[in-house]
């Protein structure tokens, strides 16, 4: 348990340290990383559940960010940056970041994929002033998850872990943030 405790403080710090970032890459190199990033969690999300095409077929648009990391010693903190799809073409670049407080220790990365039902749900994520509170659930990435899963006020949101350990009784939001291509 002691590793975990100093991961979680590297995490916070390193969100603390990232809040401060701008949304999209600063470089033609990293924005390449980070499209080949998202490409490849786009097909970790199909791997996990080949019914979720149907939803990037569907959807009006879909954000990717395929790594956040989050840490957290009773408060807690995480950061992602990614991109934002309308009609199968990236249109800028997006990035999350999330405040939480309560019983949580340990520190995590993890994948997240929102869907918008409509154009409004979409123009509304765009124009930075979308929030989840607390009461906005995730589903995780699971063969046959999208199926059931329902969108929540135009949105639906799937997220993969990808490792660490987290100890978790929490409130908080996810805030985000766009810049066009």
């Amino acid at each position: 348990m002691k590793n975990y405790g100093i991961l979680s403080v590297l995490a916070v710090a390193l969100v603390v340290m990232l809040g401060g970032c701008s949304t999209a890459p600063k470089t033609a190199a990293k924005r390449a990383s980070l499209h080949q990033n998202v490409l490849a969690t786009i097909s970790s999300f199909k791997l996990q559940d080949s019914s979720m095409q149907q939803l990037f077929d569907e959807s009006s648009g879909y954000a990717v960010f395929p790594t956040i990391g989050k840490g957290a010693i009773g408060v807690g903190g995480a950061y992602g940056r990614g991109e934002l799809f309308e009609d199968g073409a990236v249109t800028g670049f997006c990035d999350l970041t999330q405040g939480t407080i309560g019983f949580q220790l340990g520190g995590q990365a993890y994948s997240e994929l929102i869907f918008f039902q409509n154009r409004g749900a979409l123009l509304h994520f765009r124009s930075g002033n979308l929030a989840f509170a607390a009461q906005v659930s995730a589903v995780a990435a699971t063969a046959g998850a999208s199926a059931d899963a329902d969108y929540e006020s135009g949105v639906l949101v799937f997220t993969l872990t990808k490792g660490g350990l987290m100890y978790e009784a929490s409130i908080g939001g996810q805030k985000f943030s766009f810049v066009p291509k």
